[in-house]
């Protein structure tokens, strides 16, 4: 495959030849061979595929919610060639034998994925890492989705086993000794979108975060191990990480939305960490734009309509996001508010460099061929209608991204959408283990 005048992220203008799995060629004027299918990429901009540190693909006992071939589809209509799952699935991912039928759901996978260990009381530290983890967390330091929360000892213990096995080590990070009870004593509103949701945002506070980050940051010094913050979402969580060794990421939701759509949102605005307030948002994005963030992530989580219309506290926290973060970070370059570049670090080189994936996150020669083919002058508004995860909502409804027209998975074409007739096609569940040997 040969595509042709593709302006890169650098403002260089290439032409990129594929063969097989890898890049073999990028350069100016490369001629095409015989019977050598040619992508005429002028005018429009060619980006290595994001990586997404942090999904919730569901699946196993969960299927209503999201399959691995319903989420992948979902990554792959929004320019992600690689996906990685967390443990708190149904059974959670603590020992092998949950990792090995994780992995063979994940064989349904059109995009590349990595498969993360898990931690509980009860986990099983010699089979999960004799097995190809991509990484040991998310561990929680407080409840979420799965009840996954441990103490601070066996955090330490888990740190210490991941830096042992040379395994990086990812962080839930809030501190549940500093949630405000109070917030969510009293009226809560109705269920749905009639809920008060901007409470739970009061609940689990900006300092619970920052605490928490403060003391992955001391245990990970103490350990030499390799640490990383998910889904980073205040200002002050961020600072916490900047002069360390520790590495954050923040979320398409913590960048994009605020309080003052929390009660709009209802409980489809629950997750956590919650949404912050607006001051805080545009602090994170500041951050952001400043180069102090070293990866965005989505925490994709899939819970359906039904799930989420229920009172503010029985509802499941998170929201669906895979198919929409690059696309949500494509506008905002396009309107000048992040350089195209950044956008390009902070979705593939970073967290390809932070997670040991040399073979991926920049379009160069010998690199997979996980590409992105997109058209920065036709944005369109987000619809949930036209996404692709089986969740059927998303909160950026109304807001405007910038879509892929080709999307492939170390060379072969995985997604593909006219952009004319707006027609889509998906190719075959190419997907493996980017750890599997």
């Amino acid at each position: 495959m040969l595509i042709t005048g593709a302006e890169l992220a650098d403002g260089r203008v290439r032409d990129v030849r594929v063969e097989g799995e890898r890049i073999t060629a990028v350069a100016e004027g490369l001629e095409r061979t015989d019977d050598e299918r040619v992508i005429d990429a002028r005018g429009k901009h060619l980006l290595p595929g994001a990586i997404d540190v942090h999904v919730h693909m569901r699946d196993l006992a969960d299927v209503h919610k999201e399959t691995w071939a319903s989420g992948s589809r979902s990554a792959a209509a929004g320019g992600v060639t690689t996906v990685v799952d967390q443990p708190n699935t149904t059974p959670a991912t603590v020992d092998g034998d949950a990792f090995d039928e994780k992995a063979t759901a994940a064989m349904e996978s059109l995009v590349d994925y990595g498969i993360n260990g898990g931690v509980t009381a009860d986990w099983d530290p010699e089979t999960l890492f004799d097995r190809p983890i991509f990484a040991l967390g998310e561990v929680f330091l407080a409840d979420s989705t799965g009840d996954m929360g441990i103490d601070l000892d066996l955090f330490r213990e888990a740190v210490k086993q991941a830096t042992a096995h040379d395994t990086t080590v990812t962080v839930h990070a809030e501190d549940a000794t500093l949630f405000d009870d109070l917030a969510i004593d009293g009226d809560l509103g109705g269920t749905g979108r009639e809920a008060r949701a901007s409470a739970w945002s009061d609940y689990r506070t900006a300092e619970a975060e920052a605490a928490a980050v403060e003391r992955a940051v001391t245990v990970g010094e103490e350990a030499g191990g390799r640490v990383h913050i998910a889904h980073t979402s205040t200002p002050e969580g961020i600072d916490a990480t900047t002069g360390t060794d520790v590495t954050c990421e923040v979320t398409p939701h913590h960048l994009f939305l605020s309080t003052e759509d929390a009660d709009r949102l209802g409980t489809f605005g629950r997750m956590n960490p919650p949404l912050r307030s607006e001051e805080r948002r545009e602090a994170v994005f500041q951050r952001l734009r400043d180069g102090e963030v070293d990866v965005v992530a989505t925490d994709h989580a899939p819970h359906t309509v039904a799930e989420k219309r229920a009172e503010l506290l029985d509802a499941p926290s998170g929201v669906p996001g895979v198919e929409t973060m690059l696309p949500l970070l494509l506008e905002s370059a396009r309107t000048g508010d992040l350089p195209l570049d950044l956008v390009r670090d902070v979705v593939a080189a970073n967290p390809a460099d932070v997670f040991g994936l040399p073979n991926k996150g920049a379009v160069a020669e010998g690199n997979d061929a996980d590409l992105v083919l997109v058209d920065m002058t036709a944005p369109r508004d987000v619809e949930a209608g036209a996404l692709h995860s089986q969740a059927g909502w998303t909160p950026f409804e109304g807001l405007r991204g910038i879509f892929p027209e080709y999307t492939l998975v170390r060379g072969e074409i995985v997604y593909e959408r006219d952009p004319v007739t707006g027609a889509e096609s998906f190719g075959a569940p190419v997907g493996e283990n980017v750890r599997a040997e």
